[in-house]
């Protein structure tokens, strides 16, 4: 357990990412960290954001500054969204509970990925957050359509179609550290367990001594992968054909709002539209998938500039301070997701890492604001457009 008074030394999100460096294996933080095969988009991502200059209006009375937001009919404290990951529960014991811990205690809502380790039946009743689902179709859209059933029974009313990741993405240190999946044993990752015993007892072996081998916790009880035993059953597989005929399939079962993860193109931003989709998602999936691709930050503006008035637009990609949650919005994101962000302080202290790094992303998104001279969030954009 890490101590409250370590929370203090850790004053931004770099900080955190070093902290979840010392705890974690090797080849788990690459898992997190890294992006896919020559990491230009990765790199890329960081240079676009810190590219973008916003102008300050001075001498505004910024003594009421404001950060609340409207999401999807919903007032919160903060634009945050807290974005699907898929190894929260192996970066720390119930890693997903201690996420949507800290997302209710900001007052924000945390994404259950599909992938997760523990069930959005267990993250609901132990967090008491305001959840949304992340979903990767399945071959098997009947079995897919039964898990939608268990979200909306659980208490999600969001739904979030991630539409970027048609393929497995080529991340070839995942295969040089066994972290690929299934998980590969090896001298390499033995030894990189060993020289992290801290995360080897709190993690892994209390996990081995409660519930057993990790597994995906939302796939049927009959193909559910050991992490470590078998590959994904053909069945309840990652879908290759998955079309907007499934968006359509989406929008007529779920009955809450439905959310498009992945948009790059104003071509797709306005498909979604016009079939009933009530936000997107503008995102290179974190650099994760597709080196060549263009970052958020390019193609934002001409797709608020297309769709802004007839759907929410978020954003994600890369956010390490306040000022790049400004940035997104400045270019026409309601919201913003963070991913790594919250995952390197779940890393270094569970909830109470994870809200620290949240904390600390409100705390410098208040201060850009103020040095911009906006009181709400609708300002800052309002001041980046009229420079």
């Amino acid at each position: 357990m890490t101590e409250p008074s370590a929370f203090a030394r850790i004053l931004n999100v770099e900080d955190a990412r070093q902290a979840a460096r010392r705890r974690l294996p090797r080849g788990l933080f690459e898992y997190v960290d890294r992006g896919c095969e020559d990491e230009v988009s990765i790199l890329a991502n960081r240079r676009r954001l810190d590219a973008i200059a916003l102008s300050p209006a001075v001498l505004v009375d910024v003594t009421g500054t404001s950060t609340e937001a409207e999401l999807l009919g919903k007032r919160q404290p903060s634009p945050i969204i807290i974005a699907p990951t898929a190894v929260a529960g192996l970066v720390w014991h119930d890693g997903e509970i201690a996420l949507a811990r800290a997302a209710a205690r900001a007052g924000i809502p945390f994404c259950v990925s599909t992938q997760s380790i523990t069930s959005i039946e267990r993250i609901a009743t132990e967090s008491g957050a305001d959840l949304w689902f992340q979903l990767y179709v399945w071959n098997d859209r009947r079995r897919m359509l039964n898990l939608l059933d268990r979200a909306w029974a659980a208490g999600a009313e969001t739904l979030v179609l991630t539409a970027d990741t048609a393929v497995i993405p080529n991340r070839e240190y995942n295969l040089r550290n066994g972290c690929g999946i299934p998980l590969t044993a090896s001298w390499r990752a033995a030894l990189d367990v060993a020289l992290h015993p801290r995360w080897a007892v709190a993690v892994m072996l209390r996990a081995l001594a409660t519930s057993g081998v990790p597994t995906y916790a939302h796939y049927p009880a009959e193909f559910r992968t050991r992490l470590g035993r078998e590959a994904l059953s053909d069945e309840v597989g990652l879908a290759k054909d998955v079309t907007w005929d499934d968006v359509r399939l989406l929008r007529e079962r779920w009955r809450g709002k439905l959310v498009v993860k992945g948009v790059l193109r104003v071509e797709d931003a306005l498909t979604a539209c016009a079939h009933g989709v009530d936000a997107i998602v503008v995102s290179n999936h974190g650099a994760r998938n597709l080196d060549c691709a263009p970052g958020p930050t390019e193609v934002l503006p001409r797709i608020a500039e297309a769709v802004g008035e007839r759907m929410e637009i978020f954003a994600d990609s890369g956010v390490r301070r306040g000022a790049d949650i400004a940035r997104f919005l400045a270019l026409g994101a309601r919201g913003v997701m963070i991913g790594r962000a919250t995952l390197y302080g779940v890393a270094m202290g569970g909830d109470g890492g994870a809200a620290r790094v949240l904390d600390l992303l409100s705390a410098e998104l208040r201060t850009t604001m103020g040095m911009l001279g906006a009181q709400k969030l609708a300002d800052i954009r309002q001041i980046a457009s009229s420079r």
